[in-house]
């Protein structure tokens, strides 16, 4: 029976360093995404996508600073949800160009603009920690403090930055949508940036609320809830490290939650790049998932076959020989 797996892809997926982030660029940087994805298709794997929006939604931000002395500007989770579709959108091109021609029958790729219940009563919202958006002045981040309510920090002599807070997720709204669409086999991008926002009033209505989930967290999330056999992360390093960029480095194979836990306990892994990576294969793996792996972007069906990427697994006699 087929491995269902829930892929959720990096940011180097859409924008690579140094890029200005054209279209063009960002295009270019999905379809050779899209031809990773198409092979673990074709090597018989059951697919989901799930991805970062960080840059694109940073952009949306300005957009709306810059034209809003035209047009009325967006709150963040319409600007999330925006990203969502333009994303959605070139990943669905993406891979249709790349299927074209292959013997991948009844695989269609669909977009769902997906919203993440968060808990209200979540501690992040009482501590915004998630920089966002362009950066501004003293002077400027100091009025939008006084005259909308916003939490700012100096950002490490670069300007003074907005933050907004990451709280948990907790269901996927769309969740039993997605799911039934993967079950008949179509290729869903979803929870894009982490989801949108949202919370459940008393009276059982939802509102989005400004905040941004992690996106690895709320992938850990979408493969419990459709099922899933396998979550991967792919990003832009081989494995995780411990003792990262020292001379005892050392890149992790397989290993079990409790040697990743310990790990985690000494400090390796930075709450900004590999800690929420780490934080969300340990809470799949947990929680009943078979696997969960950490791999490089280009190396992504190796992973899949167990030859390459770091492999958390329940107990080690039960993965594969790296």
């Amino acid at each position: 029976m087929a491995e269902k797996v829930v892929v959720a892809l990096g940011g180097n997926a859409i924008l690579q360093s140094g890029q200005k982030g054209t279209f063009e660029e960002q295009m270019e940087n999905v379809h050779a995404t899209a031809v990773q994805i198409v092979r673990m298709l074709e090597a018989g794997y059951e697919v989901i996508v799930t991805h970062g929006n960080g840059p694109q939604v940073g952009a949306i931000l300005i957009q709306n600073e810059a034209g809003s002395s035209l047009v009325p500007s967006m709150p963040m989770d319409v600007c999330g949800a925006e990203s969502q579709g333009m994303i959605g959108y070139m990943f669905c091109q993406a891979l249709r160009n790349c299927m074209r021609g292959k013997n991948l029958i009844g695989w269609e790729p669909c977009c769902v603009v997906t919203q993440v219940e968060v808990d209200p009563n979540d501690p992040a919202f009482l501590k915004p920690t998630k920089p966002v958006g362009p950066f501004y002045t003293a002077e400027e981040a100091k009025k939008r403090m006084s005259e909308r309510d916003e939490v700012w920090i100096e950002d490490s002599g670069r300007g003074w930055r907005r933050v907004v807070p990451s709280p948990d997720p907790k269901r996927i709204v769309e969740g039993q949508i997605i799911k039934h669409l993967f079950d008949e086999r179509y290729l869903v991008i979803a929870c894009g940036g982490g989801g949108i926002p949202v919370v459940r009033q008393k009276d059982g209505t939802y509102r989005g609320v400004e905040a941004v989930i992690d996106k690895d967290l709320a992938g850990e999330r979408l493969a419990q809830e459709v099922g899933a056999d396998v979550f991967m992360i792919l990003t832009d390093v081989p494995k995780v490290a411990i003792n990262f960029r020292k001379p005892d480095e050392k890149w992790l194979d397989v290993v079990t939650p409790e040697e990743l836990r310990a790990y985690e306990a000494e400090g390796h892994f930075k709450a900004g790049s590999m800690g929420p990576k780490v934080k969300a294969a340990l809470r799949f793996v947990e929680g009943g998932g078979k696997r969960a792996i950490i791999a490089k972007l280009d190396s992504a069906l190796e992973a899949l076959e167990g030859k390459s990427g770091t492999q958390v697994v329940p107990v080690k006699e039960k993965t594969c020989v790296i």
